[in-house]
């Protein structure tokens, strides 16, 4: 076994969400893309398939061409913790702009500040100061 990564599927919005999200997590890259090309099964420029890293953690994704009666849900989250306040805070900010609140930024009793939103991708992401 070569490798285990969390897969995401889009529906033509694969590169803007990566775009996003390497923009807003330091240490992060979009690590390959392969585009559908002319006369193939898939809109023509759109992701094939992609591959980003954030943190060191290795995502991939696509952009799907056939419309599914389903999308993300929060039973699968990106679990990111934080080393201060003001970072959980920007990734707040950042990634609950035009998305959804599932459990506001507050003390829960299980760490300093928690938050679990779903960005305006619908990807669902826990953000945690212990």
């Amino acid at each position: 076994m070569k490798n285990v990564m969390p897969f995401l599927m889009f529906e033509g919005t694969a590169e803007e969400a990566m775009n996003f999200y390497t923009s807003v997590i330091e240490d992060s890259a979009i690590t390959s893309i392969t585009r559908y090309g002319p006369n193939e099964n898939g809109t023509e420029g759109s992701v094939m398939q992609a591959t980003f890293t954030l943190k060191g953690q290795s995502f991939m994704c696509i952009d799907s061409n056939v419309k599914h009666q389903f999308t993300f849900t929060p039973s699968f989250s990106i679990f990111v913790v934080c080393d201060t306040e003001e970072e959980l805070e920007q990734l707040y900010t950042q990634l609950s702009s035009g998305g959804k609140l599932l459990m506001p930024m507050d003390n829960y009793g299980f760490s300093k500040k928690f938050a679990w939103v779903n960005d305006k991708f619908g990807v669902s992401w826990q953000l945690n100061l212990p």
